[in-house]
C-alpha cells in the first residue's frame, strides 16, 4: 500500500487540477451517505469532535476519512483539524492508498470554496478579506486566487499578531497584503470576497456591513451552535451550500436562521451539484450579495484522494 506524506500531497493538489476534479466530482455519480458526527469530551477544554467520512465510486475507488476536530488546539501550537485518509480499490477493496488526511481536508475545503466562488463571485473581484488566521486561511487565499484575479488581501483575527503573521506570509507570496485590527463596516465594505474561517460562535460578521456585488464565503461554523454570520447576512444575501444535507442540518450559519423562522429552506437557492451541472446560473448580476455556506462532504474528500494517488503514481 502506497503512503502519501504532506508534502506529496500538497505538491500534487494544486488548485489549478483540484477545483475542475471537484466540479467533476459533483457533476459524477460518486456516493457519499452522510458523515458519522460523534462529540469527544475533553477534560478542562472545549469539546472535540470525530468525524468519518465515508465515499466511493463503483468499480473504482472506495474511501473514507477519520478527522478529528479540537478546537483548543491552536493554544497548543497544533491544528484544530487532523485527518487521515485510506483509499482502497472500488472492484476488490484492497487499500491501495494512506494519504496524509490534515493538508488534503485543507486543500480539498478551500477548493470547495474556489469551486463555488467560479459561480458565486464577480468576474473581477481582486480584493480578499480574510477572517481568521489559522491553518485554512492561506489555503483560501490561494483557491480563490485560482479562479478570480485576486491581488489584495486584508487579514482579520482576534489575535493581531497572527493577522500580522499571516500577511507576511500572503505578501511573500506576492498578494498585496495588510492586516487589519478592526471588523467593520469600512473593512468589510473594502472587499469583494469576504472569506471567513473561524472557530466563531458568535459571529464576528454582521450583514449590515455587507455591500452589493460582494460573496461572501463561509468555512467555519461546522456545528449548529456555531456561527460566523447573524440574521442580517443571510436575509439580504442570496444564499448557496456545498450540500443541502450537510449545511441545513450541520452549519450553525443556516441551521440557527431556518430554525428561527429568518430564512426558510426555498431561499437557500442551490448546492454545488445543482450549480456545477448548470440547474442553477449562480451569481446573476454584478450587484447581488451572494453568500456560500460550507461544511464539507466525503464526495470532496474521495474527488482529491483520487487526484493526489494518481498524480503521485505518475511521478
Amino acid at each position: 500500500m502506497q503512503v502519501l506524506s504532506a508534502a506529496v500531497v500538497d505538491a500534487a493538489l494544486t488548485y489549478d487540477a483540484l477545483v475542475p476534479a471537484l466540479r467533476n466530482a459533483f457533476q459524477g455519480d460518486a456516493s457519499a451517505p452522510p458523515r458519522h458526527h460523534h462529540g469527544i469530551p475533553v477534560p478542562g477544554g472545549t469539546e472535540a469532535t470525530l468525524l468519518l467520512m465515508p465515499a466511493w465510486e463503483q468499480g473504482t475507488y472506495v474511501g473514507v476519512k477519520v478527522a478529528t476536530v479540537f478546537p483548543d488546539n491552536p493554544g497548543r501550537n497544533l491544528p484544530s483539524v487532523q485527518a487521515t485518509y485510506l483509499l482502497h480499490d472500488g472492484a476488490t477493496g484492497t487499500p491501495v492508498c494512506q494519504l496524509a488526511g490534515q493538508p488534503m481536508t485543507n486543500r480539498r475545503t478551500a477548493g470547495a470554496s474556489a469551486l463555488a466562488a467560479d459561480y458565486l463571485a464577480r468576474d473581477d473581484a481582486s480584493r480578499l478579506l480574510m477572517v481568521g488566521t489559522g491553518a485554512m486561511a492561506p489555503e483560501l487565499v490561494d483557491a480563490h486566487a485560482s479562479v478570480r484575479p485576486i491581488r489584495e488581501v486584508r487579514v482579520w483575527g482576534r489575535t493581531p499578531e497572527k493577522s500580522r503573521r499571516l500577511a507576511a506570509e500572503l505578501s511573500a507570496r506576492g498578494y498585496a497584503a495588510e492586516a487589519v485590527e478592526t471588523l467593520d463596516a469600512e473593512t468589510v465594505g473594502w472587499a469583494d470576497v469576504v472569506s471567513c474561517a473561524t472557530m466563531a460562535v458568535e459571529p464576528p460578521l454582521h450583514g449590515e456591513w455587507l455591500r452589493p456585488g460582494q460573496h461572501v464565503d463561509l468555512v467555519g461554523a461546522f456545528k449548529p451552535t456555531m456561527r460566523e454570520t447573524d440574521d442580517r447576512a443571510v436575509q439580504r444575501a442570496r444564499v448557496f451550500c456545498d450540500t443541502y444535507d450537510g449545511a441545513l442540518s450541520e452549519g450553525g450559519d443556516l441551521v440557527q436562521p431556518l430554525q428561527d423562522g429568518v430564512i426558510t429552506r426555498h431561499d437557500v437557492l442551490a448546492d454545488l451539484y445543482m450549480l456545477t451541472r448548470g440547474q442553477h446560473p449562480g451569481r446573476r448580476s454584478g450587484e447581488e450579495i451572494t453568500l456560500f455556506k460550507s461544511v464539507g462532504t466525503a464526495l470532496e474528500d474521495l474527488a482529491a484522494a483520487v487526484l493526489a494517488y494518481e498524480r503521485a503514481g505518475e511521478g
